[in-house]
Protein backbone atom coordinates (compact mmCIF):
# COMPACT_ATOMS: atom_id res chain seq x y z
CA UNK A 1 0.00 0.00 0.00
CA UNK A 2 1.31 3.40 -0.90
CA UNK A 3 1.11 6.15 1.69
CA UNK A 4 -1.23 8.92 0.41
CA UNK A 5 0.82 11.85 1.63
CA UNK A 6 2.40 14.85 -0.02
CA UNK A 7 6.00 15.78 0.59
CA UNK A 8 4.94 18.89 2.53
CA UNK A 9 2.88 16.97 5.12
CA UNK A 10 4.31 15.86 8.44
CA UNK A 11 3.53 12.75 10.47
CA UNK A 12 1.07 14.62 12.68
CA UNK A 13 -1.03 15.55 9.66
CA UNK A 14 -0.79 12.06 8.18
CA UNK A 15 -1.83 10.33 11.39
CA UNK A 16 -4.70 12.77 11.86
CA UNK A 17 -5.88 12.33 8.28
CA UNK A 18 -5.43 8.59 7.75
CA UNK A 19 -4.32 6.70 10.88
CA UNK A 20 -4.99 3.23 9.48
CA UNK A 21 -2.96 3.81 6.31
CA UNK A 22 -0.19 5.41 8.33
CA UNK A 23 0.10 2.47 10.72
CA UNK A 24 -0.07 -0.07 7.86
CA UNK A 25 2.73 1.78 6.10
CA UNK A 26 4.91 1.79 9.20
CA UNK A 27 4.39 -1.94 9.66
CA UNK A 28 5.42 -2.46 6.03
CA UNK A 29 8.62 -0.48 6.59
CA UNK A 30 9.46 -2.52 9.69
CA UNK A 31 9.20 -5.89 7.94
CA UNK A 32 12.54 -7.60 7.77
CA UNK A 33 14.17 -5.27 10.28
CA UNK A 34 15.59 -6.44 13.58
CA UNK A 35 13.53 -4.88 16.34
CA UNK A 36 16.72 -4.17 18.29
CA UNK A 37 17.75 -1.76 15.55
CA UNK A 38 14.91 0.57 16.43
CA UNK A 39 15.56 3.57 18.67
CA UNK A 40 14.63 3.38 22.35
CA UNK A 41 11.67 5.73 22.17
CA UNK A 42 11.33 6.09 25.94
CA UNK A 43 14.72 7.82 26.10
CA UNK A 44 13.64 10.48 23.61
CA UNK A 45 10.70 12.03 25.47
CA UNK A 46 10.86 15.77 26.04
CA UNK A 47 8.39 18.19 27.62
CA UNK A 48 7.21 21.26 25.71
CA UNK A 49 4.76 24.05 26.43
CA UNK A 50 2.26 23.92 23.58
CA UNK A 51 0.31 26.41 21.51
CA UNK A 52 -2.22 24.86 19.12
CA UNK A 53 -4.59 26.86 16.95
CA UNK A 54 -6.72 26.46 13.88
CA UNK A 55 -9.12 28.54 11.83
CA UNK A 56 -12.76 28.23 12.84
CA UNK A 57 -14.64 26.53 9.99
CA UNK A 58 -11.38 26.38 8.05
CA UNK A 59 -12.45 23.14 6.37
CA UNK A 60 -16.04 24.19 5.70
CA UNK A 61 -16.93 22.85 2.22
CA UNK A 62 -19.22 25.86 1.67
CA UNK A 63 -16.20 28.17 1.67
CA UNK A 64 -14.32 28.27 -1.61
CA UNK A 65 -10.79 26.89 -1.58
CA UNK A 66 -9.14 30.20 -2.50
CA UNK A 67 -10.81 31.84 0.49
CA UNK A 68 -9.60 29.10 2.80
CA UNK A 69 -6.06 29.44 1.47
CA UNK A 70 -6.18 33.23 1.96
CA UNK A 71 -7.07 32.79 5.63
CA UNK A 72 -4.31 30.22 6.14
CA UNK A 73 -1.77 32.61 4.61
CA UNK A 74 -2.99 35.46 6.83
CA UNK A 75 -2.79 33.29 9.98
CA UNK A 76 0.70 32.02 9.19
CA UNK A 77 1.93 35.52 8.42
CA UNK A 78 0.51 37.01 11.63
CA UNK A 79 2.05 34.22 13.71
CA UNK A 80 5.43 34.81 12.09
CA UNK A 81 5.21 38.52 12.98
CA UNK A 82 4.59 38.02 16.69
CA UNK A 83 7.43 38.99 18.98
CA UNK A 84 7.40 35.61 20.70
CA UNK A 85 7.75 33.70 17.42
CA UNK A 86 10.47 35.99 16.06
CA UNK A 87 12.50 35.73 19.30
CA UNK A 88 12.12 31.96 19.68
CA UNK A 89 15.11 29.67 20.10
CA UNK A 90 15.06 27.55 16.89
CA UNK A 91 16.80 24.66 18.66
CA UNK A 92 14.24 24.63 21.45
CA UNK A 93 11.07 25.18 19.45
CA UNK A 94 8.90 22.74 17.53
CA UNK A 95 6.84 24.24 14.70
CA UNK A 96 4.28 22.01 12.98
CA UNK A 97 1.91 23.40 10.33
CA UNK A 98 -1.39 21.47 10.48
CA UNK A 99 -3.16 22.56 7.31
CA UNK A 100 -5.52 25.27 8.56
CA UNK A 101 -3.61 25.88 11.78
CA UNK A 102 -0.35 25.41 13.61
CA UNK A 103 1.14 23.64 16.63
CA UNK A 104 4.15 25.22 18.32
CA UNK A 105 6.04 23.82 21.30
CA UNK A 106 8.48 25.78 23.47
CA UNK A 107 10.92 23.93 25.69
CA UNK A 108 11.87 26.82 27.98
CA UNK A 109 8.88 28.71 29.45
CA UNK A 110 5.14 28.04 29.95
CA UNK A 111 4.54 31.77 29.43
CA UNK A 112 5.49 31.61 25.76
CA UNK A 113 2.34 29.87 24.44
CA UNK A 114 0.27 32.45 26.32
CA UNK A 115 2.30 35.41 25.08
CA UNK A 116 2.21 34.14 21.51
CA UNK A 117 -1.57 33.73 21.78
CA UNK A 118 -2.16 37.23 23.16
CA UNK A 119 0.06 38.82 20.51
CA UNK A 120 -1.66 36.85 17.75
CA UNK A 121 -5.15 37.75 19.02
CA UNK A 122 -4.35 41.45 19.13
CA UNK A 123 -2.96 41.29 15.61
CA UNK A 124 -6.04 39.43 14.40
CA UNK A 125 -8.36 41.95 16.08
CA UNK A 126 -6.64 44.73 14.17
CA UNK A 127 -6.79 42.77 10.91
CA UNK A 128 -10.49 41.95 11.34
CA UNK A 129 -11.44 45.60 11.97
CA UNK A 130 -11.59 46.19 8.22
CA UNK A 131 -13.28 42.88 7.38
CA UNK A 132 -16.89 41.82 7.39
CA UNK A 133 -18.62 38.52 8.04
CA UNK A 134 -16.95 35.55 6.39
CA UNK A 135 -13.90 37.65 5.43
CA UNK A 136 -12.79 37.78 9.07
CA UNK A 137 -10.23 35.27 10.26
CA UNK A 138 -11.52 33.62 13.43
CA UNK A 139 -9.42 31.10 15.32
CA UNK A 140 -9.54 28.92 18.40
CA UNK A 141 -6.51 28.23 20.60
CA UNK A 142 -5.57 25.57 23.10
CA UNK A 143 -2.50 25.68 25.34
CA UNK A 144 -1.08 22.93 27.55
CA UNK A 145 2.14 21.44 28.85
CA UNK A 146 3.17 17.87 28.10
CA UNK A 147 5.80 15.42 26.81
CA UNK A 148 6.29 14.12 23.29
CA UNK A 149 8.54 11.63 21.58
CA UNK A 150 11.16 12.99 19.21
CA UNK A 151 10.89 10.80 16.11
CA UNK A 152 11.62 10.64 12.41
CA UNK A 153 8.60 10.53 10.16
CA UNK A 154 8.31 8.19 7.17
CA UNK A 155 10.06 10.76 4.99
CA UNK A 156 13.01 11.06 7.37
CA UNK A 157 12.04 14.48 8.70
CA UNK A 158 12.38 15.40 12.39
CA UNK A 159 9.00 15.29 14.08
CA UNK A 160 7.21 14.76 17.38
CA UNK A 161 4.33 12.70 18.65
CA UNK A 162 2.90 12.02 22.09
CA UNK A 163 0.48 13.04 24.85
CA UNK A 164 1.64 16.67 24.99
CA UNK A 165 0.51 17.59 21.51
CA UNK A 166 -2.51 15.25 21.59
CA UNK A 167 -3.95 16.78 24.78
CA UNK A 168 -3.33 20.31 23.55
CA UNK A 169 -5.27 19.49 20.40
CA UNK A 170 -8.15 18.24 22.51
CA UNK A 171 -8.14 21.40 24.62
CA UNK A 172 -8.32 23.44 21.42
CA UNK A 173 -11.12 21.29 20.01
CA UNK A 174 -13.32 22.28 22.96
CA UNK A 175 -12.94 26.00 22.21
CA UNK A 176 -15.22 28.15 20.06
CA UNK A 177 -14.80 31.33 18.03
CA UNK A 178 -11.81 33.31 19.36
CA UNK A 179 -11.70 31.28 22.60
CA UNK A 180 -8.36 30.70 24.29
CA UNK A 181 -8.65 27.54 26.41
CA UNK A 182 -5.90 26.34 28.73
CA UNK A 183 -5.57 23.15 30.71
CA UNK A 184 -5.43 23.59 34.48
CA UNK A 185 -1.90 22.18 34.35
CA UNK A 186 -0.42 25.10 32.42
CA UNK A 187 -2.90 27.72 33.70
CA UNK A 188 -2.03 27.10 37.35
CA UNK A 189 1.68 27.32 36.54
CA UNK A 190 1.23 30.65 34.77
CA UNK A 191 -1.45 32.49 36.75
CA UNK A 192 0.62 32.77 39.91
CA UNK A 193 3.52 34.41 38.08
CA UNK A 194 1.85 37.84 38.02
CA UNK A 195 -1.43 39.56 39.01
CA UNK A 196 -2.01 40.36 35.32
CA UNK A 197 -2.00 36.68 34.38
CA UNK A 198 -4.30 35.78 37.26
CA UNK A 199 -6.79 38.45 36.23
CA UNK A 200 -7.27 37.10 32.71
CA UNK A 201 -7.62 33.42 33.60
CA UNK A 202 -11.12 32.20 34.43
CA UNK A 203 -11.79 28.62 35.48
CA UNK A 204 -14.81 27.20 33.64
CA UNK A 205 -14.99 23.74 35.18
CA UNK A 206 -14.74 20.20 33.86
CA UNK A 207 -15.05 19.22 30.20
CA UNK A 208 -15.30 15.70 28.86
CA UNK A 209 -12.96 14.47 26.13
CA UNK A 210 -12.32 11.14 24.43
CA UNK A 211 -12.10 7.87 26.34
CA UNK A 212 -14.04 9.27 29.30
CA UNK A 213 -11.25 11.58 30.40
CA UNK A 214 -12.01 14.90 32.07
CA UNK A 215 -10.17 18.19 31.85
CA UNK A 216 -10.46 21.21 34.14
CA UNK A 217 -10.20 24.16 31.77
CA UNK A 218 -9.53 27.87 32.01
CA UNK A 219 -10.93 30.43 29.58
CA UNK A 220 -8.46 33.27 28.92
CA UNK A 221 -9.80 36.66 27.89
CA UNK A 222 -9.28 40.37 28.41
CA UNK A 223 -9.12 43.66 26.54
CA UNK A 224 -8.36 42.87 22.88
CA UNK A 225 -8.04 39.08 23.20
CA UNK A 226 -10.11 35.99 23.83
CA UNK A 227 -13.85 35.49 24.12
CA UNK A 228 -15.51 35.35 27.52
CA UNK A 229 -18.38 33.25 26.16
CA UNK A 230 -17.25 29.65 26.62
CA UNK A 231 -18.86 26.83 24.68
CA UNK A 232 -20.99 24.41 26.66
CA UNK A 233 -20.46 21.44 24.33
CA UNK A 234 -18.91 18.39 26.03
CA UNK A 235 -19.12 19.93 29.45
CA UNK A 236 -19.68 17.39 32.22
CA UNK A 237 -23.18 17.40 33.67
CA UNK A 238 -23.93 14.79 36.29
CA UNK A 239 -27.07 12.84 35.42
CA UNK A 240 -27.74 12.21 39.08
CA UNK A 241 -26.34 13.73 42.23
CA UNK A 242 -26.46 11.84 45.47
CA UNK A 243 -27.94 13.40 48.57
CA UNK A 244 -24.41 13.69 49.91
CA UNK A 245 -23.53 15.99 47.00
CA UNK A 246 -26.43 18.32 47.69
CA UNK A 247 -25.34 20.88 50.26
CA UNK A 248 -23.71 18.19 52.34
CA UNK A 249 -26.74 17.85 54.61
CA UNK A 250 -25.78 14.30 55.57
CA UNK A 251 -22.07 15.01 55.15
CA UNK A 252 -21.24 18.34 56.81
CA UNK A 253 -22.80 20.42 59.53
CA UNK A 254 -22.35 24.17 58.97
CA UNK A 255 -21.56 25.28 62.52
CA UNK A 256 -20.50 28.87 61.87
CA UNK A 257 -21.54 30.92 58.84
CA UNK A 258 -20.31 34.44 58.06
CA UNK A 259 -21.89 36.27 55.12
CA UNK A 260 -20.33 39.50 53.82
CA UNK A 261 -22.20 41.52 51.19
CA UNK A 262 -20.25 44.46 49.75
CA UNK A 263 -21.97 46.63 47.12
CA UNK A 264 -19.17 47.64 44.75
CA UNK A 265 -21.40 49.41 42.17
CA UNK A 266 -24.63 50.98 43.53
CA UNK A 267 -25.92 51.70 40.00
CA UNK A 268 -26.05 48.05 38.96
CA UNK A 269 -26.06 46.65 42.50
CA UNK A 270 -22.96 44.61 41.67
CA UNK A 271 -22.06 42.83 44.87
CA UNK A 272 -18.93 41.07 46.01
CA UNK A 273 -20.11 38.14 48.12
CA UNK A 274 -17.89 36.44 50.69
CA UNK A 275 -19.18 33.36 52.51
CA UNK A 276 -17.04 31.79 55.24
CA UNK A 277 -18.02 28.41 56.68
CA UNK A 278 -16.80 26.32 59.61
CA UNK A 279 -17.73 22.74 58.76
CA UNK A 280 -17.95 19.52 60.75
CA UNK A 281 -17.98 16.09 59.06
CA UNK A 282 -20.98 14.28 60.53
CA UNK A 283 -20.82 11.36 58.07
CA UNK A 284 -19.09 8.04 58.64
CA UNK A 285 -16.66 8.53 55.76
CA UNK A 286 -13.74 10.93 55.11
CA UNK A 287 -14.78 13.74 52.76
CA UNK A 288 -12.71 15.78 50.31
CA UNK A 289 -15.42 17.67 48.39
CA UNK A 290 -18.00 20.34 49.15
CA UNK A 291 -21.05 21.24 47.09
CA UNK A 292 -22.18 24.84 46.42
CA UNK A 293 -25.24 26.32 44.81
CA UNK A 294 -25.69 30.04 44.06
CA UNK A 295 -28.71 32.08 42.96
CA UNK A 296 -28.96 35.64 41.67
CA UNK A 297 -31.43 38.25 40.42
CA UNK A 298 -29.92 38.88 36.99
CA UNK A 299 -28.64 36.54 34.24
CA UNK A 300 -24.94 35.83 34.66
CA UNK A 301 -22.48 33.36 33.19
CA UNK A 302 -20.33 31.46 35.65
CA UNK A 303 -17.18 32.60 33.83
CA UNK A 304 -18.03 36.24 34.66
CA UNK A 305 -18.62 35.73 38.38
CA UNK A 306 -14.96 35.59 39.50
CA UNK A 307 -15.72 32.57 41.66
CA UNK A 308 -12.92 31.71 44.06
CA UNK A 309 -12.83 29.22 46.93
CA UNK A 310 -9.97 29.17 49.47
CA UNK A 311 -9.22 27.30 52.67
CA UNK A 312 -8.09 28.80 55.97
CA UNK A 313 -4.47 28.75 54.77
CA UNK A 314 -5.36 30.81 51.68
CA UNK A 315 -4.96 27.91 49.23
CA UNK A 316 -7.18 28.32 46.18
CA UNK A 317 -9.26 25.17 45.68
CA UNK A 318 -10.16 23.48 42.40
CA UNK A 319 -13.68 23.60 41.02
CA UNK A 320 -14.22 20.00 39.95
CA UNK A 321 -17.50 20.24 38.08
CA UNK A 322 -19.87 23.00 37.10
CA UNK A 323 -22.96 20.80 36.95
CA UNK A 324 -25.48 23.65 36.48
CA UNK A 325 -24.80 27.00 34.80
CA UNK A 326 -28.28 28.43 34.31
CA UNK A 327 -28.63 32.24 34.01
CA UNK A 328 -29.95 32.59 37.58
CA UNK A 329 -28.69 29.40 39.22
CA UNK A 330 -25.29 27.67 39.54
CA UNK A 331 -24.20 24.38 41.09
CA UNK A 332 -20.64 23.11 41.43
CA UNK A 333 -18.33 20.92 43.49
CA UNK A 334 -15.01 21.96 45.00
CA UNK A 335 -12.18 19.66 46.06
CA UNK A 336 -10.65 20.35 49.47
CA UNK A 337 -6.87 20.36 49.88
CA UNK A 338 -7.12 17.99 52.82
CA UNK A 339 -9.58 15.19 53.45
CA UNK A 340 -11.80 15.80 56.47
CA UNK A 341 -12.04 12.63 58.62
CA UNK A 342 -15.33 11.63 60.28
CA UNK A 343 -16.20 13.67 63.38
CA UNK A 344 -13.59 16.29 62.51
CA UNK A 345 -13.99 19.91 61.51
CA UNK A 346 -12.71 22.32 58.89
CA UNK A 347 -12.60 26.04 59.67
CA UNK A 348 -12.43 29.08 57.42
CA UNK A 349 -13.62 27.69 54.06
CA UNK A 350 -14.19 30.87 52.05
CA UNK A 351 -16.23 31.38 48.87
CA UNK A 352 -16.06 34.68 46.94
CA UNK A 353 -18.00 35.72 43.86
CA UNK A 354 -19.53 38.76 42.10
CA UNK A 355 -23.20 39.01 41.09
CA UNK A 356 -25.62 41.87 40.52
CA UNK A 357 -28.62 41.98 42.90
CA UNK A 358 -30.93 44.66 41.38
CA UNK A 359 -33.86 43.52 43.56
CA UNK A 360 -31.78 44.69 46.55
CA UNK A 361 -32.16 41.69 48.79
CA UNK A 362 -30.16 38.63 49.86
CA UNK A 363 -31.81 35.31 50.69
CA UNK A 364 -30.12 32.50 52.63
CA UNK A 365 -31.58 29.15 53.68
CA UNK A 366 -29.68 27.09 56.24
CA UNK A 367 -28.77 23.55 55.23
CA UNK A 368 -28.07 22.35 58.79
CA UNK A 369 -28.29 23.51 62.38
CA UNK A 370 -25.95 26.48 62.88
CA UNK A 371 -24.45 27.67 66.16
CA UNK A 372 -23.65 31.15 64.89
CA UNK A 373 -24.71 33.08 61.77
CA UNK A 374 -23.48 36.60 60.99
CA UNK A 375 -24.51 38.97 58.21
CA UNK A 376 -22.39 42.01 57.33
CA UNK A 377 -23.54 44.41 54.60
CA UNK A 378 -21.67 47.48 53.28
CA UNK A 379 -22.59 50.07 50.66
CA UNK A 380 -21.26 53.54 49.72
CA UNK A 381 -22.72 56.00 52.23
CA UNK A 382 -24.36 58.29 49.66
CA UNK A 383 -26.72 55.51 48.54
CA UNK A 384 -30.21 55.59 50.06
CA UNK A 385 -31.17 52.25 51.58
CA UNK A 386 -33.66 50.59 53.89
CA UNK A 387 -32.74 48.23 56.69
CA UNK A 388 -35.10 45.30 56.83
CA UNK A 389 -34.52 41.65 57.72
CA UNK A 390 -37.15 38.92 57.60
CA UNK A 391 -37.43 35.33 58.69
CA UNK A 392 -39.25 33.38 55.96
CA UNK A 393 -41.34 30.24 56.11
CA UNK A 394 -40.73 28.99 52.57
CA UNK A 395 -43.46 26.32 52.77
CA UNK A 396 -46.28 28.46 54.15
CA UNK A 397 -45.14 31.77 52.67
CA UNK A 398 -45.09 33.57 56.04
CA UNK A 399 -42.65 36.40 56.74
CA UNK A 400 -41.90 38.25 59.93
CA UNK A 401 -39.26 40.70 61.17
CA UNK A 402 -36.35 39.08 62.94
CA UNK A 403 -35.47 40.03 66.49
CA UNK A 404 -33.21 41.66 67.38
CA UNK A 405 -33.26 43.91 64.32
CA UNK A 406 -30.06 44.39 62.29
CA UNK A 407 -27.79 47.21 63.41
CA UNK A 408 -27.09 50.11 61.05
CA UNK A 409 -23.92 52.21 61.42
CA UNK A 410 -21.95 54.75 59.39
CA UNK A 411 -18.20 54.24 59.11
CA UNK A 412 -16.22 56.62 56.94
CA UNK A 413 -17.68 56.55 53.43
CA UNK A 414 -19.62 53.32 54.08
CA UNK A 415 -22.99 52.40 55.50
CA UNK A 416 -22.86 49.12 57.40
CA UNK A 417 -25.61 46.73 58.46
CA UNK A 418 -24.84 43.80 60.75
CA UNK A 419 -26.88 41.00 62.31
CA UNK A 420 -26.04 37.92 64.31
CA UNK A 421 -28.17 34.88 65.06
CA UNK A 422 -27.32 31.97 67.36
CA UNK A 423 -28.45 28.36 67.54
CA UNK A 424 -30.40 28.52 64.27
CA UNK A 425 -32.12 25.42 62.98
CA UNK A 426 -31.78 23.58 59.69
CA UNK A 427 -33.98 24.88 56.85
CA UNK A 428 -34.65 28.24 58.50
CA UNK A 429 -34.53 30.97 55.86
CA UNK A 430 -33.71 34.68 56.11
CA UNK A 431 -34.04 37.59 53.71
CA UNK A 432 -32.07 40.81 54.14
CA UNK A 433 -33.28 43.90 52.27
CA UNK A 434 -31.59 47.25 51.69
Amino acid sequence: MKLPVKQSMNSFQVLTACPADFIDHLLHLLKGRDIDDLADISSLTKTYHWFFCDIVAGSNPNIVTTEQVRKIIVLNELISRTETFKDRNPDGTVVLPTGDGMAIGFDDSPEKPLRLTLQLHRALSKYNETKRGKDKVLIRVGIDTGPVYLVKDVLGNDNVWGPGIIMTRRVMDLAGDMNIFASSRIAEDIKNLSPEYKEIMHQIGDYSIKHGEQLILYNIYGEGFGNKLARRKSKIFKEKQSDEDLLGVVTFEFRNIDIEIDVTDPKTMLIHHTWTWDLFNISKEPRDQIFYYLDGDSPKDFADMNVKVTDFEGNELDILSLSVNKPLHKEFNVRLKKTVPPKRGLKGLKLEYDWEEPERNFFYKLATDCKRFTYHFTIPRKTEIKNRALKVDTEMGYKWNISPAPTLKYKGDKTEITWEGKNLKAFEAYRFEW
